[in-house]
């Protein structure tokens, strides 16, 4: 991973200079649909046809995509695809939106529950959170029933775990020892 990190990160801080000129919010609606189409596995096989030009392969790439494409997201398309590489789109849009995050002085938060949570529990549990760490934070928020209760939030490299599969893990340790 941490290879595909180096080889996509000129990428990311070229896309991030370039829509700094632009509106931020656009390109990181347009870079988050690119990797989407970049991580299914056709892509890869069409990236992969030795029978396709680039340009078949760019041309039918950027047709995938709903939204309409700058000039300056095809010259990208066109280079990653000239360098064999369109398959780190998923990691340049990781770094881009880390890039972005950072600009802003925010972080993306994943919000792991065990119930369905609804749109006030999901505020009120944000506010809390965006005070503890300190920032701005774009919530993602999915539902695992194996935590029994609670919530277990991913901050960055921060992990904050009230889950009550982690407290009996806790639990466990304490007593085997």
């Amino acid at each position: 991973m941490a290879e595909l990190a180096t080889i996509a990160r000129p990428y990311a801080e070229a896309l991030f200079r370039v829509a700094q000129g632009g509106n931020l919010q656009a390109w990181s609606e347009t870079v988050a649909e690119m990797a989407a189409v970049a991580a299914l596995p056709e892509v890869n096989e069409l990236a992969s046809n030795p029978r396709l030009t680039d340009a078949q392969i760019a041309e039918t790439f950027l047709s995938v995509l709903k939204s309409s494409v700058s000039p300056e997201a095809k010259n990208l398309v066109a280079a990653l695809v000239e360098n064999g590489r369109i398959v780190l789109l998923p990691e340049v849009a990781e770094q881009f939106r880390q890039l972005v995050n950072q600009q802003q002085g925010s972080a993306d938060a994943e919000i792991t529950s065990a119930f369905p949570m609804e749109g006030a529990q999901v505020d009120g549990l944000v506010s809390a959170l965006e005070k503890k760490f300190g920032r701005k934070l774009n919530p993602s928020v999915t539902v695992d029933s194996s935590l029994i209760g609670g919530v277990r939030v991913v901050v960055g490299d921060e992990v904050l775990d009230t889950s009550v599969r982690a407290k009996l893990q806790q639990m466990q340790t304490a007593l085997a020892s």
